[in-house]
């Protein structure tokens, strides 16, 4: 260990209430927070928590110490929850300025932004939080931190830098980017949408794509089910994949006369693949859950052995727990293992899946 990480270490020791409890501030899709909670639940016994940001963000405390907290979480790679930031320091006020100012004295008393230190600011804010907007907000303490000299950069961090203001409290703590569950502030993952993009869901397999550790150039020949408007397939094309894309909904004509698509419209379940046919399967319907499951195992035929799938499910469904344990089993009684199981920023009333046909 570092002398800057033992320092942070001790310092993160001081705040907590007991050696054996930390604090942190977890995030999930809107309307999900209860069920990463939930998840929390399930790996640590029993959990306190506060509501910070209706819906979506919560402060919660744990029966076990920092590091190992991060460590269960992170190896149990959940589904809702989507980032988690340590709380070391904590002050109450109605000041924006003040607490800042605090949250600043707190940051650069740790030594552990330095010259030569790249470090991520990220400053988020609750509904309840007046003033200024969480960029001016970053900007101003951005400002106060200069004088630790450390490089502030979008990506590649060496630390990251947590910073929760509400309207009556502000939260801060340091880590490094890969105790975070993801490197975005909140885990909100922002795309930029490009002239033409035909529709939001290609942010979807693009999240994927980055989330999972794929690389979709390194696929050969891929089928869409459910292909239209033609979000994924453009993607994928771009990507230089062949693609046969299937529905019988219309694509986008800016797609039609791309030299490496194949447009078959029909219903997915009418058409005859040959076996072995492509090395990648997508599939972004809004079907039922057991429907879908239908769908693709019907044509798993067609996904070569070592073939990925990536599929999403939609959760309509009071007990989403227990549906995504119901499908993920009956993928697996269908020869895709699922590697991961996650609701992504862009994922709506969804999760998407990762699968590998065995």
């Amino acid at each position: 260990m570092s002398e800057h990480e033992w320092e942070l270490e001790q310092h993160t020791q001081q705040e907590e209430t007991t050696p054996a409890e930390s604090v942190f501030i977890c995030t999930a899709n809107r309307d999900f927070a209860a069920y990463a909670q939930e998840e929390l639940r399930r790996l640590f016994g029993s959990v306190k928590s506060r509501v910070l940001s209706d819906r979506e963000v919560l402060l919660v405390q744990l029966n076990a110490a920092a590091e190992e907290a991060v460590q269960k979480i992170t190896e149990s790679r959940p589904i809702f929850l989507r980032h988690i930031q340590p709380v070391q320091f904590e002050q109450t006020g109605d000041n924006a300025g003040i607490l800042l100012g605090e949250a600043s004295s707190f940051i650069l008393g740790t030594g552990l932004l330095y010259t030569g230190v790249r470090a991520a600011l990220q400053v988020r804010k609750s509904e309840g939080a007046g003033g200024d907007s969480a960029p001016q907000l970053k900007e101003w303490l951005e400002e106060l931190l200069r004088a630790s000299e450390a490089e502030f950069v979008s990506a590649d961090a060496d630390w990251i830098v947590s910073v929760y203001l509400t309207a009556d409290a502000v939260y801060a703590g340091i880590s490094r980017p890969e105790d975070n569950l993801s490197d975005w502030s909140g885990g909100a993952v922002r795309f930029r949408r490009e002239e033409g993009q035909l529709s939001r869901a290609k942010f979807k397999l693009l999240e994927a794509e980055r989330e999972f550790g794929l690389y979709l150039s390194a696929y050969r020949s891929a089928v869409d089910i459910g292909a239209a408007p033609g979000g994924w397939t453009s993607l994928l094309l771009e990507r230089g994949l062949k693609v046969t894309a299937v529905d019988p909904a219309k694509l986008h004509p800016s797609l039609l006369k791309q030299p490496n698509l194949t447009y078959i419209r029909k219903n997915a379940g009418e058409v005859k693949f040959r076996d072995n046919e492509f090395d990648l399967l997508v599939c972004d319907m809004s079907w039922s859950p057991k429907l879908m499951v239908q769908l693709v195992t019907g044509l798993l035929h067609a996904l070569a052995p070592g073939g990925t799938a990536i599929v999403t499910i939609k959760l309509m469904h009071k007990k989403p727990m227990a549906l995504i344990k119901e499908v993920i089993s009956s993928f697996e009684d269908s020869r895709l293992q699922v590697q991961r199981a996650k609701q992504l920023f862009h994922n709506r009333e969804e999760i998407t899946l990762y699968m590998i046909k065995y």
